[in-house]
């Protein structure tokens, strides 16, 4: 699709301009700052990579760096909504973009669903409810549905309403961070980070062949945890942690000078974020052997093993706080990348239908909400989580390949940001994204083949024959 075409019509999408550089770097910090840092730091560091865990966010944080610079190139000159999937449609063509676009739902509707259970499992401990509706014990998770239920209303009112609500939420849990930095430093013990990257050691007897990483099974490794390879491993999983700031790049139609301030959002929210996730696993590594880190509420309970409990407290309200915020940003995202696959013709014409009153996507977002209901209230985390990681690095190869295709299909586009060192950084992107692919587990692969499947079923049975490129003349059409 050409660009121009693309540009035109993000001019007239119904969409209302009206967030600011700093509404998105709220936005971006709103969607990161979340399980990654209350969760998967303590079960990464006990479960694979021990005190290198910090190595793993810097790995993470860095490969996430690659792909927001290609993104902050693509988002400032092409501000549209749909993110990867757009820039995939204006660079790489239609099945691409599908796939992207396919992925990037998978990746932020279950992004919301472990989310929403790991709200409920908080809530449940802060105040004492139920656990047989609140928690993963629950055989309907009442607490998730009910959260993703009230935030979709905020999500449909308004795109500025859900900036006051992720702002305001972000100031509490940035703040936790960093009390979780300083008080840490009061119960700093150096002999819980040696060895810093403990040496490597088999699996666990239990653990399934499908388990082990795509990486040993293509090398002939032996299934192990610990060591470099567990450090890498780690630094796959936690990249779940990073994967947030591209919803960013969805709201170029909804940002008021979105050339500048894009870019802004990306970078700034994702510097913010790493430098609190490497600060704050390091810290969690000095107060408690890694051995004994508690994996259900990490920081809480090395608080309370320290004698601190109402440090404990304070963490759990931010973990409340800040899941709520990511789960905000998914849904809103949600219904931007629906809205502009609906535009094209690749999804039914009436998602991408704008409220009159409140200029949003409210078909979409709320079609979304009941699939992320549905799943929160009856799948367990741990059958959701990888594939949020996998959904991601996928979407990011595509973004860091699109740099340097549209760069020499469209030299003369106005780049207002762009990337160093093009094409060989946008391609060390792709390559460092794919390999902390292969550091997921099998079953995570099949899982991902098994969607990809069931999308390619959906594009050929409807959207191949009801996209605009098909309604074309046959001279233009999908050039």
């Amino acid at each position: 699709m050409p660009v121009e075409d693309i540009l035109t019509r993000g001019e007239r999408s119904g969409l209302i301009r009206r967030l600011t550089g700093k509404d998105l770097v709220g936005f971006g910090i709103g969607i990161i700052i979340g399980t990654g840092v209350f969760t998967l730091a303590g079960i990464e560091a006990k479960e694979h990579a021990g005190p290198g865990v910090v190595l793993s966010f810097v790995i993470g944080g860095v490969v996430a760096a690659l792909a927001a610079l290609c993104y902050a190139e693509l988002s400032s000159a092409v501000p549209t909504a749909g993110s990867a999937y757009t820039y995939g449609y204006a660079t790489l063509g239609e099945l691409f973009a599908w796939i992207i676009g396919w992925d990037l739902l998978l990746e932020f509707a279950l992004g919301a669903a472990v989310v929403s259970r790991s709200w409920s499992g908080y809530v449940a401990n802060l105040l004492g409810l139920p656990p047989e509706w609140f928690g993963e014990d629950a055989t309907v998770n009442v607490g998730a549905i009910l959260i993703i239920a009230a935030l979709t209303v905020i999500a449909v009112i308004g795109i500025r309403e859900s900036s006051w609500v992720t702002n305001a939420l972000v100031v509490v849990k940035v703040a936790v961070c960093v009390l979780v930095i300083v008080a840490g430093l009061f119960f700093f013990n150096g002999a819980n980070l040696d060895p810093f990257v403990p040496p490597a050691q088999p699996a666990a007897e239990t653990a399934s062949a499908l388990e082990q990483p795509l990486v040993q099974v293509v090398l002939g490794m032996e299934q192990s945890m610990y060591g470099i390879g567990g450090v890498f491993t780690a630094a796959a999983i936690v990249f779940f942690a990073y994967t947030g700031f591209e919803a960013l790049a969805n709201l170029g139609e909804e940002t008021k000078r979105p050339k500048r301030d894009l870019p802004v959002g990306l970078l700034g929210s994702l510097i913010v974020c790493t430098l609190l996730y490497v600060l704050v696993a390091f810290v969690l590594s000095a107060m408690v052997d890694y051995r004994q880190i508690d994996e259900g509420a990490p920081l809480a309970a090395a608080f309370q093993s320290v004698g601190q409990p109402w440090v404990g407290a304070l963490i759990a309200l931010g973990a409340v706080t800040g899941l709520t915020s990511v789960m905000m940003v998914e849904l809103v995202t949600i219904g931007r990348i629906g809205f502009a696959m609906s535009r094209d013709g690749l999804l039914p014409p009436k998602l991408s239908q704008v409220h009159p009153k409140w200029g949003t996507p409210h078909r979409m977002t709320i079609g979304g909400a009941v699939v992320i209901m549905l799943m929160a209230g009856f799948i367990p985390i741990s059958e959701l989580a990888d594939m949020v990681s996998i959904g991601a690095l996928s979407g990011f190869v595509i973004v860091s390949l699109a740099v340097p295709v549209l760069r020499r299909t469209k030299p003369d586009l106005h780049r207002p940001f762009r990337v160093p060192l093009s094409p060989w950084l946008p391609i060390l992107s792709a390559l460092a994204c794919l390999y902390l692919m292969t550091n997921l587990d099998i079953i995570t692969w099949l899982r991902f083949a098994a969607w990809l499947a069931l999308g390619l079923l959906i594009y050929f049975a409807y959207g191949y024959r009801n996209a605009r490129l098909s309604k074309q003349t046959p001279d233009t059409a999908r050039d």
